[in-house]
C-alpha cells in the first residue's frame, strides 16, 4: 500500500484493487473511508503513524458499500479499540455483520467487456463480518470535514453511499464513478445499471472540485466537470 497526500486534509490510501482515504481534521482527528481487502489493517494503522498520529485518534470509518475491496480490513480496524465509530447505509449494514449475502451484479445493459471483466478477475478473500454502529441514510451529516453529507447513490449497490464535504469541495465517489486510465466513467458491475446512471448525474451535480474515487486515480481539480461529462459505456448492438 502507499499513501499519497492530496491536500493538508486528505490522503488517499493506494492498494493493489481499490483505494481508501484518510481525512485529517484540524484537531488530528481521523475518518477512514473505506478499509481494502482483507489484511490491510496494519498497512493502514502504518499509514497514521507515518503522518505522526496514532491508530487511536481515528474516530470514524465510513464505509461506502458492502464489498470485499471496501470492508475487507473493517473488522481488523474495527478491533484497535479506542472510540471509532463505524457507519454504513442500513441497507449495507446487514451484508457487513454477515446477515445476509450482497446481491450479484446485473450486465443486461452493460457492455460485453464488463462482464468478461467479472468473470476473468481473480477472486478476493471475502470480508469476515464487521460490526456497523450507526446506519446512515441519504441526508445525514457527519461530524468531520466541515459536515459531511451522505449522499444516496444506489445502483451500484442498493445501499451505496458518496460522502460530500461542501467547504473543501470533496466527493468520495465510491463505485459510483471510477477514473480509469485517463477515463472518467459510470463505475461497473452495477446491480440496477439505470439507477447507477441517475446515482453518477446526481454526483456531477454536487459543484465538486475533487474526486476521490473507490478505483482509479483522484482529480483535484474539474471533478464535477468530468463526472458530467463521464462515460457510461453502452452494451454492443
Amino acid at each position: 500500500m502507499r499513501t499519497v497526500e492530496l491536500s493538508l486534509s486528505l490522503y488517499q490510501l493506494r492498494f493493489d484493487v481499490g483505494h481508501a482515504y484518510l481525512w485529517r481534521d484540524a484537531d488530528d482527528s481521523l475518518t477512514l473511508i473505506d478499509t481494502g481487502t482483507v489484511g490491510s489493517g496494519e498497512a493502514i494503522a502504518e499509514s497514521i503513524r507515518g503522518l505522526g498520529l496514532g491508530p487511536e485518534q481515528l474516530r470514524r470509518v465510513v464505509v461506502t458499500h458492502a464489498h470485499q475491496d471496501h470492508t475487507g480490513a473493517l473488522a481488523e480496524i474495527a478491533a484497535w479499540g479506542g472510540e471509532v465509530t463505524v457507519m454504513a447505509h442500513r441497507l449495507e449494514a446487514p451484508l457487513i455483520r454477515g446477515e445476509s449475502p450482497a446481491a450479484e451484479p446485473v450486465f443486461d445493459q452493460s457492455p460485453d467487456w464488463e462482464r468478461a471483466l467479472y468473470e476473468n478477475m481473480p477472486p478476493l478473500p471475502p470480508a469476515p463480518p464487521a460490526r456497523v454502529d450507526r446506519e446512515l441514510a441519504d441526508g445525514d451529516v457527519l461530524d468531520f470535514g466541515g459536515g459531511a453529507q451522505v449522499i444516496g447513490v444506489p445502483g451500484h449497490t442498493d445501499g451505496s453511499i458518496a460522502l460530500y464535504l461542501p467547504g473543501p469541495g470533496v466527493v468520495f465517489t465510491g463505485d459510483a464513478a471510477a477514473n480509469v486510465e485517463g477515463r472518467t466513467m459510470l463505475g461497473v458491475f452495477n446491480v440496477a445499471r439505470d439507477r447507477a446512471v441517475a446515482s453518477l448525474r446526481k454526483l456531477a451535480d454536487l459543484g465538486a472540485e475533487t474526486a476521490c474515487f473507490g478505483h482509479g486515480e483522484p482529480l483535484t481539480r474539474g471533478a464535477s466537470a468530468a463526472l458530467r461529462t463521464a462515460e457510461i459505456p453502452v452494451r454492443e448492438s
